[in-house]
Order: structure tokens, then C-alpha cells, then sequence
């Protein structure tokens, strides 16, 4: 059999993603037979023994996508140091181990995808990728014109230039609902960290809430917080497609 390099291995295994392979690997958590392993090694799945934090790593062969509305509370992980609650404990009957596609901050709900087709995966989270994601964002005050400019004009932050986001604003609440500030909508083509709550902050807007409702075609319709589906044949020829 062909062999392949260790993160491609573990990604087939439903384990994680390539990109969090190579953290572990570089923890020294993955060996190959009796060695640790190296990032960029490659393998025989037919004669090699690849252990992941001492257990035997299997290839599955039943592909599983999910979409799921994330609420807020949950990191998107598999397990967390601080002992904060995971997406993955959401998955009642899911039994294939499946690992999330990108992030959303433990503050942040809305739609995350959750697979163990790391093939798949490693395109979704591809920085070249640029799969429009909307977002719809509460803050505390009506934003000015000048803020709304601020925000849809090139913007550096944590010393990265950010791809082009747009902008509008949403709604303003009427004053019989005795509601202060606006909801915003966001879509952007990449996901730096935190990046929608360092835009705002930027430019003095206090972020309340924050949910993301769509990735490209493919939306929370249907969802509620904590409450996952798979996805349709149909998405997921759209996403493989991409």
C-alpha cells in the first residue's frame, strides 16, 4: 500500500484535523510503533501501528458531516484544559468520533460543521478558502457613519491586514422596545480570532452578542441552540465542491 504522511492518517481516522495533528505530533503524542512520531512522516497503514496519547489509531470508514447550532458556553473542541463544556457533548447518538471545522469563541453561537472526513476539513479551514460566513452582531450603541466606514474600510488587526468584510447595519430597534443599540451583519471571507469582537472594539463598539447563521449556501434553518442534524447529500456535494 501507498504510504502516507502521519496527518493525512490521523485526519482518516476521525481523530482530528491535519492542522491539529501536527500540534500533537509536535507534543510528542503520536508514535509510530515504538517511536515518537515526526510531522511530515510517512506511514504504511497496512504495517505501521500509530498510537495517539497511548491508543491505537483505526481508519474509519464511514464519512459523517454535522451541522450544529453552537451555544454560547460551549468551547469548539474535543476536550478542554479549563473544564469548560465542549461541542461534542451536544452529539447525542452521534457515534463516529468527529472533530469541529474552524471555531467560534466560547461567547460566540451559531453554526459549526463537525466531521471525520479530514480531507474535507483541511479545504474547509484552507485561509485560501474564502467561503463567505455571516454573522449577525448586537452592540450597544446605534454606530455612527463614521464607525460603519471604519468598519467596512482595510483594517490591520494583531498586525494582519484583514481580507475585505462588509458591513451593513441590520436593525435598530424601535423606542417602544426599549432596546438600546442596533444589530449589524458581518460577511467575511476568512476567520481570524475573535476577529468580529477586535473590529467593533476598534472602533468603539461593544459587542453583546454575536451568531453566526450561515457558511457559503448552508444555514442554521431549522436549528435551534444545542441541537445538530446531518447534512443533506446535497450540501455536502456543495461543500466538497468548493
Amino acid at each position: 500500500m501507498e504510504k502516507i504522511r502521519i496527518q493525512k492518517f490521523l485526519s482518516d481516522c476521525g481523530i482530528m484535523s491535519r492542522r491539529k495533528a501536527e500540534e500533537e505530533i509536535q507534543a510528542g503524542r503520536v508514535k509510530v510503533n515504538s517511536e515518537i512520531a515526526e510531522i511530515g512522516q510517512k506511514i504504511d497503514p497496512e504495517s505501521d501501528i500509530v498510537y495517539y496519547n497511548g491508543k491505537i489509531c483505526e481508519p474509519t470508514s464511514k464519512k459523517v458531516y454535522i451541522k450544529l447550532y453552537k451555544p454560547r458556553g460551549y468551547v469548539v473542541t474535543l476536550s478542554d484544559e479549563k473544564g469548560r463544556k465542549c461541542v461534542t457533548e451536544l452529539l447525542d447518538g452521534v457515534k463516529e468520533r468527529v472533530y469541529p471545522i474552524g471555531r467560534l469563541d466560547l461567547d460566540s453561537e451559531g453554526l459549526i460543521f463537525l466531521t471525520n472526513d479530514g480531507e474535507l476539513a483541511n479545504k474547509l479551514m484552507h485561509p485560501s478558502g474564502g467561503l463567505a460566513k455571516v454573522y449577525y452582531v448586537r452592540v450597544k450603541t446605534v454606530p455612527t457613519a463614521e464607525q460603519m466606514t471604519a468598519l467596512n474600510s482595510p483594517m490591520n488587526i494583531d498586525g494582519y491586514d484583514l481580507r475585505p468584510v462588509n458591513v451593513t447595519i441590520h436593525r435598530i430597534p424601535s423606542p417602544s422596545e426599549n432596546i438600546t443599540g442596533a444589530s449589524l451583519r458581518f460577511v467575511l471571507r476568512e476567520g481570524r480570532n475573535r476577529q468580529i469582537r477586535k473590529m467593533c472594539e476598534k472602533v468603539g463598539l461593544e459587542v453583546s452578542r454575536l451568531t453566526r447563521t450561515a457558511i457559503g449556501k448552508i444555514t442554521l434553518a431549522g436549528l435551534h441552540p444545542g441541537k445538530w442534524e446531518y447534512l443533506s447529500y446535497e450540501e455536502i456535494q456543495y461543500l466538497k465542491k468548493l
